[in-house]
C-alpha cells in the first residue's frame, strides 16, 4: 500500500472562520471554495429556494464590481469561478493558475462579502430562475426524483426543492434577501478551504486580510430530523413516452459508523455496469436503458434511491425486479468474488475522484463539516476492506423493509396500479 500522506493545514481565524488547506507540490493550479454551512434544508417554507437566489444574486455585482467587471476580471487570469447550492451548503469556489491567487481571492471575496443585491437585478433573476425551474420540469429524470423526495421527507424542508417553486420565487424581495444573507453569511458558519500549489501560511495570512472584520453571529437556524412517509405515488404525465420509476429507503446519515457498509451494498446493488441491477434488469432482461441506485446521506438522515425509466408495459416487472434484487440481499451473503470486486471498483473510483485539485478542495470542506477529523485514503480503504458479507446482509435486512419503501411513479401510466403487496421483499 503506498503510503498517502496529504499535506494538510487547519486553522481557526479569531472570529471563528475555518481554513483548510492541502498542498499538491506536483500541480500549477489551485483552487479556493467559500462554503457556507447552510443550504435549502435551513430556509423557512416560505421562502424556499432563497439560498439558491443569494448563491445567483452575489454574482451580479458588488459596491466595486458590476456582473461584467467580475465575469471579466476571472476571464483574464484564465480562471473558472462557478457557485452551487445545495441541501446543506452553499459553495462559491475559483480555480486558477498559482500566480493568481491573489487577484481570485480578491474577486471572490468580493463577491461573498460584499455584494448589492440590486432591485433591478433581483427583478431579472427572478425571471432567470423561473426559466431554470421550467427547464427542470420539463426533465422527467429531475421531475421523478423531486417529487420522490418532496413526499419522502413530507412537509420537511429537506423535501423541498433547492430551487423554490414559482411561487416562493415570485416572492423575493430585496429585503428578505438581505435578512437571509445577514443571518447565513458569518464566521461560524464559513470555511474557506483551498487546494493546489498553496503556501498554507500565505494563504491564511490573505484570508485574514479580507474576512478579519466580519463578527461572529449566533445563529439559530438547524432544522429538525425529518421524519420519513414511505408513500407510493402515481403521477400522470401524458407527454411523456418513458415510465420514470423512483424507489428509495431510509439509510444512515453520512457520518455514521456503517457508513462504509452503506457504500458497498449501493456498489452491489446499482452502482456501475457490473451491479445486479444493471446485470439482471437491463442486460438480461432488456427492460430499462438507464437504472442505477445511489445514496444520498445527510446530517441526521439519508436515503437510498434507485432509478429506472422503462415503457408502461414494463413498468411493473422493472418494480418486481427491484424488489427482488433486496430480497436476494436479504437472503443471502454477497459471494465473495462479487464482495473483492465491488471493494475494488469503490476504491478505485475514491482514488480517481481524488486526482484534481478542485476535488480534493470539496473533499476538505466536507470532511471539516460532516467529521470531526480526516481521513486518509489509506484509513478509508482499510475502512471499505473491513467490510464483510455478513455486514452486507444485516444491513440489507434493516433497510429493505416492505412498510419503508417509497416509491414514485412518472409518466404515461393509463390505469398502471401498484400495491404495498407487490413490495413485499
Amino acid at each position: 500500500m503506498v503510503e498517502d500522506v496529504r499535506h494538510i493545514r487547519r486553522q481557526v481565524l479569531p472570529n471563528g472562520l475555518t481554513v483548510i488547506t492541502e498542498e499538491m507540490q506536483h500541480i500549477r493550479s489551485i483552487s479556493v471554495g467559500i462554503w457556507v454551512k447552510t443550504g435549502s434544508r435551513d430556509e423557512d417554507p416560505e421562502w424556499n429556494g432563497i439560498s439558491h437566489f443569494i448563491e445567483h444574486m452575489v454574482f451580479k455585482g458588488t459596491k466595486q464590481r458590476s456582473a461584467e467587471d467580475i465575469a471579466r476580471q476571472v476571464d483574464s487570469i484564465g480562471g473558472n469561478m462557478d457557485a452551487f447550492t445545495a441541501k446543506e451548503c452553499i459553495c462559491f469556489n475559483v480555480k486558477v493558475l498559482d500566480e493568481h491567487l491573489p487577484v481570485a481571492m480578491d474577486v471572490l471575496s468580493d463577491l461573498v462579502l460584499h455584494p448589492t443585491f440590486d432591485i433591478k437585478d433581483i427583478g431579472r433573476e427572478r425571471g432567470v430562475i423561473l426559466e431554470e425551474i421550467k427547464m427542470d420540469e420539463d426533465n422527467p429524470d429531475y421531475l421523478v426524483h423531486e417529487i420522490f423526495t418532496q413526499n419522502f421527507w413530507k412537509d420537511h424542508p429537506l423535501g423541498k426543492p433547492i430551487l423554490g417553486t414559482k411561487d416562493t420565487v415570485r416572492k423575493f424581495e430585496q429585503q428578505v434577501v438581505f435578512d437571509t444573507y445577514s443571518q447565513r453569511f458569518h464566521p461560524g458558519d464559513l470555511i474557506i478551504a483551498a487546494a493546489g500549489n498553496i503556501n498554507h501560511d500565505r494563504f491564511v495570512s490573505l484570508v485574514f486580510e479580507y474576512f478579519q472584520h466580519i463578527r461572529p453571529v449566533a445563529n439559530g437556524h438547524r432544522s429538525n430530523p425529518p421524519k420519513v412517509v414511505p408513500r407510493i405515488i402515481m403521477r400522470n404525465k401524458k407527454a411523456l413516452e418513458q415510465v420514470q420509476i423512483c424507489i428509495g429507503v431510509p439509510c444512515h446519515p453520512i457520518a455514521h459508523e456503517k457508513r462504509y457498509a452503506s457504500y458497498i451494498l449501493n456498489t452491489v446493488l446499482g452502482g456501475g455496469m457490473s451491479s445486479r441491477l444493471f446485470q439482471n434488469i437491463r442486460e438480461r432482461q432488456g427492460l430499462v436503458y438507464a437504472i442505477y441506485s445511489d445514496l444520498n446521506p445527510y446530517r441526521d438522515t439519508g436515503c437510498l434511491g434507485v432509478y429506472a425509466g422503462t415503457s408502461r408495459e414494463s413498468a411493473r416487472r422493472v418494480v418486481e425486479s427491484v424488489i427482488a434484487e433486496f430480497r436476494n440481499l436479504k437472503l443471502s451473503p454477497v459471494p465473495e468474488e462479487e464482495l473483492r470486486r465491488c471493494k475494488d471498483q469503490l476504491k478505485g473510483s475514491l482514488m480517481l475522484s481524488l486526482e484534481s485539485s478542485t476535488a480534493r478542495m470539496s473533499n476538505l470542506a466536507r470532511q471539516e463539516m460532516y467529521f470531526d477529523r480526516f481521513y486518509s485514503l489509506d484509513e478509508l480503504i482499510e475502512r471499505i476492506e473491513e467490510v464483510t458479507a455478513d455486514d452486507l446482509q444485516a444491513l440489507a435486512n434493516e433497510f429493505f423493509c416492505p412498510e419503508n419503501i417509497a416509491v414514485t411513479i412518472l409518466g404515461n401510466l393509463n390505469g398502471l396500479k401498484l400495491t404495498r403487496d407487490q413490495l413485499a421483499c
